[in-house]
């Protein structure tokens, strides 16, 4: 139970990629953290491109970003909504600034972009946004995981193994 203690933001808006949300928040639970579905609305069902529906916990304005010890921002079109509202790019600006984990896979990397955090850092993501994510000035790699710093990123899908257990060992190191 190496995560016992860390409490994690899971944020998350309509049309997530239904395995990109629930795959990181099961194996993070598995190892005792405390993570909490975020979104717009609190008690609010959404529902993943794949039909799989989530209840948040809370809405953005009830959190504090200080109370948590890293971020997940999952894939699918919910990233596209997740970026224009200012409470979640406050939260990753912040979660950057302390240095906390940042967790991002597939679409995810446009919040991160928003948030105007990735000039100079190296990434993956869905290699349909690497030119957003290199016009963001990031450097970007064709690779199942890559991590800079507290910032760990990843592709799709079939790299979750991977990515979740990389983000698991930077959260457990944070």
């Amino acid at each position: 139970m190496r995560l016992e203690g860390k409490k994690v933001i899971a944020l998350v808006s309509d049309d997530f990629e239904d395995l990109e949300l629930w795959y990181p928040v099961l194996r993070l639970r598995e190892e005792a953290a405390d993570v909490h579905l975020v979104g717009e609305k609190d008690k609010h069902e959404y529902i993943g491109k794949y039909g799989v529906p989530v209840t948040s916990d809370y809405s953005f304005g009830q959190i504090n970003a200080d109370d948590y010890d890293a971020i997940l921002v999952p894939g699918g079109w919910a990233p596209d909504k997740l970026r224009r509202y200012p409470e979640v790019l406050e939260m990753i600006r912040k979660m950057n600034a302390e240095k906390k984990p940042i967790g991002q896979i597939c679409h995810a990397g446009w919040v991160l972009i928003s948030a105007g955090i990735l000039d100079g850092k190296n990434v993956t993501s869905t290699p349909g946004i690497k030119d957003d994510m290199t016009n963001a000035g990031a450097t970007w790699f064709d690779e199942a995981v890559i991590v800079d710093g507290h910032i760990v990123s990843s592709r799709r899908p079939p790299d979750l193994p991977e990515y979740v257990k990389v983000f698991a060992d930077v959260l457990a190191e944070s």
